[in-house]
């Protein structure tokens, strides 16, 4: 298992459209992606188990990857993250 923190710099956190982007993207990669964020967890596949988090902008949230190419997938994530939230 591979997994990172990151702090959500996004104004309105994660809304509808980055999270129906992150579903996407975790669908992409073979390995389960889950973010940890106030006290619950969320497959990231799954578009309104990650708005059902309420994450706003400055909550860290811890990312876990696991599975035959988490490395790969958890950079993926990581990037994804950066560039959208």
């Amino acid at each position: 298992m591979v997994n990172f923190n990151y702090v959500i710099t996004d104004e309105i956190g994660i809304h509808a459209r980055p999270a129906g982007l992150l579903a996407k993207e975790a669908k992409a990669v073979s390995s389960r992606v889950v973010i940890k964020a106030n006290g619950k967890e969320a497959d990231a596949s799954k578009l309104m188990a990650v708005m059902g988090l309420g994450v706003k902008k400055g909550n860290e949230i811890t990312v876990e990857v696991a599975g035959d190419d988490e490395t790969e997938a958890a950079a993926k994530m990581e990037e994804f993250f950066k560039a959208n939230l």
